[in-house]
Parts: structure tokens; C-alpha cells; sequence
């Protein structure tokens, strides 16, 4: 156990040595797509690419700051002032519609019962979290010199890029048999895809879908529509859960409110899902991941298993990988073999007419 503690430690000691790095390549991994698109624009001119994404970045970051933050703020704080007067409310509309249904009271009494000792829970939760986000925005804070290294490292990887990955290249020749090296680089250019694809398309998805909630919210005359949006956005990111995960709280979140406004509210959101599922979502994203329902199941879970929410967002690209490599494999053993995935005998390979045997033109 004492050998399990020292390799956890020293493996800590590394990861808190390298975090700026991994942070500085999160942020260059995320701002490579604009930086290739302004670059692409400005006819080459990468710098000043870096630059305008880069302020892009930091121009959204003040925004959050000085808008969305304090915003979030005033409607947690509000729904935690008045929650008991919502409850209340709630508690009336609730037994006059058991009056009008003819329903057991003790049934009613026992459902508040437990909604209420479930929304005190939820309270009493976001209020020890608040002072926990400060503290915790105080150690970031703290952590300036981190900040400044992440920030500095990912400028440097985004002005070395096509230094940086020729290196990577001439190390995996120079290590690695030509076949193998080939291999790696095929694969190392598929994750790419396949993650940039993905992340980069699903944080804009859920983007999108933040901002249609605002709006109709807003439209619609709803409370807390900021707080809910913002819960709605974050949430779509995780794929399969995201949206049953974002919806059951901003439900629960309104119906103390207002109960229409929860039921509108459950309307509104299930259209908005279909919306993203059939139209929005498969326009940006496409197949990007290739994976079947049930694959895209195992590695949410999985992935949230092993590293929470960020685990269940990245969960995916990562499965859908390891999968085509999987795929690939066994195709290979199989064609070794000279069989099928069935079992039968592989058909020959159609010849391929030599240029002496084609027709001419005439």
C-alpha cells in the first residue's frame, strides 16, 4: 500500500509540475480552429491570427465576468432568499390540484414532504458552494504565476506549431520502423480529427443552444432565465445525458416559481432537444465520432466513472478512437486469416486490368 501511496504521489508531484502545460495546450488545442480560420482570411499572416483569437478569448472571458457572473449570482441568491415562499406556493397549487383529482392527502403531504427536504438539501448544497467558488477563485487567483505560464505556453505552441509537430515527427521516424512510425502518425491525425471535430463542435452546439434559451425564455416571460440558459448550455456538452441533466433541475428550479411556467418550460426544452438532435447537433457535428448509441453510452459512463464531467465530455472522442483502432486490428487478423467476420472465406480481390488490356479511347 506504501508503494501504491509513493507512485500517487510522485505521479501528483508531476501532474501539478506540468498542470500549466497541459492548461496552456488545453487553450492552444481550443484556439487552433480560429487561429487556422483567421489565418486562412488575413491570406497567412498566423501572428496576427493569434492575436485577434486571443483577444476574442479574453473579450468573451471579460464579458462572462462582468455580466453573466454577477447575473448567476443575484438569481442563485434570489432563489435561495425566496425558497420557502416558492415552496408554499407550490405546496397550495399542489393540494388544490389533489383537492380537484380526488388524490390521497397523506400521498400529497408525503410527495412535498420529500420534494422540500430535497430542494433544503439543494440549498443548503449551493450555499456552502458559493463561498467554496470564492475561496477557490481567490486560489486561482493566487495562482497568477501558473496562469501567466499556461497563457505564455500556449502562445508559443500556437506561433511553433508546424516547428513543433515536425519534431514529433522526426522523433517517431527516427525511433520507430517506417511502417509503425506511419501507423502512429495516421493515427495520432485521426484522434486530431476526431477530437477537434467533436469538442470544438459541441462546445458551439451547446453554445447555440444556450443563447435559443435565453431568447425564448426571455420571450416567454420566465424566471430565473440566465441561471436556467446557463445550466441548459453547460450541460448539452455532456452527449445522451446532457440534456435529461440540464432539463430535471431547471424544471424543479421553475416549479417552485411558477408551475406553469415549469410545464412551459418542459415543453419548450423538449422542442429544443429536438431541435439539436435532428437539425442543429448533426449539423455541426455530422458523424464526427462514427459510434453507435450504445457505444456512445459505455463511454459517457465510463468516462464519468473514472474522471467526472470531464471525463463524460471527452469520454466520447477518446472511445470512438480506440474503437477505430479496434476496428482496424481486427480487420487486419481477419483478412490474415482469409475470412470473413462471418466466419466464410474472404472472395479474391477483382483484378485490375493492366493498361495493355484497356479499350482505347475512340
Amino acid at each position: 500500500m506504501s508503494n501504491l501511496d509513493l507512485v500517487h504521489g510522485a505521479l501528483k508531484t508531476v501532474m501539478d509540475v506540468l498542470a500549466p502545460f497541459i492548461w496552456g495546450f488545453a487553450v492552444a488545442y481550443l484556439l487552433d480552429a480560429p487561429v487556422r480560420w483567421f489565418e486562412k482570411k488575413l491570406g497567412g499572416r498566423r501572428m496576427l491570427s493569434i492575436l485577434i483569437s486571443y483577444l476574442l478569448a479574453v473579450a468573451v472571458l471579460v464579458l462572462l465576468l462582468s455580466f453573466v457572473i454577477p447575473q448567476l449570482v443575484q438569481s442563485v441568491s434570489m432563489l435561495i432568499n425566496n425558497a420557502s415562499s416558492y415552496l408554499d406556493n407550490l405546496n397550495g397549487v399542489v393540494n388544490d390540484w389533489g383537492d380537484r383529482l380526488n388524490i390521497d392527502p397523506e400521498v400529497i403531504s408525503g410527495m412535498m414532504l420529500s420534494y422540500t427536504d430535497l430542494m433544503n438539501k439543494a440549498t443548503v448544497l449551493v450555499t456552502a458552494f458559493i463561498p467554496q467558488i470564492l475561496n477557490y477563485g481567490m486560489a486561482v487567483g493566487s495562482g497568477v504565476v501558473s496562469a501567466l505560464t499556461a497563457f505564455i505556453a500556449s502562445v508559443y505552441m500556437l506561433m511553433d506549431k508546424h516547428k513543433l509537430l515536425s519534431q514529433l515527427h522526426k522523433i517517431t521516424y527516427a525511433f520507430l520502423p517506417l511502417p509503425k512510425a506511419r501507423r502512429v502518425l495516421t493515427v495520432c491525425s485521426h484522434a486530431n480529427q476526431v477530437f477537434s471535430g467533436f469538442i470544438i463542435g459541441k462546445i458551439i452546439d451547446s453554445a447555440i443552444i444556450g443563447v435559443i434559451c435565453f431568447v425564448g425564455m426571455s420571450v416567454l416571460g420566465m424566471p430565473f432565465t440566465l441561471l436556467i440558459s446557463m445550466i441548459v448550455g453547460v450541460t448539452n456538452v455532456i452527449p445522451f445525458f446532457g440534456p435529461f441533466i440540464g432539463a430535471i433541475p431547471s424544471i424543479m428550479i421553475l416549479l417552485m416559481a411558477s408551475p406553469i411556467d415549469a410545464i412551459k418550460f418542459a415543453i419548450f426544452v423538449l422542442a429544443l432537444q429536438q431541435f439539436d438532435g435532428n437539425i442543429l447537433g448533426p449539423k455541426i457535428l455530422g458523424d464526427s465520432t462514427g459510434l453507435s448509441a450504445i457505444w456512445v453510452l459505455v463511454a459517457i459512463i465510463v468516462g464519468g466513472g473514472l474522471f467526472g464531467f470531464a471525463g463524460m465530455v471527452v469520454g466520447v472522442p477518446t472511445f470512438a478512437v480506440l474503437y477505430s483502432l479496434t476496428s482496424d486490428f481486427l480487420a487486419d487478423r481477419l483478412k490474415a486469416k482469409g475470412i470473413t467476420a462471418n466466419g466464410e472465406p474472404l472472395e479474391p480481390e477483382s483484378a485490375v486490368p493492366s493498361e495493355e488490356t484497356l479499350p482505347e479511347n475512340q
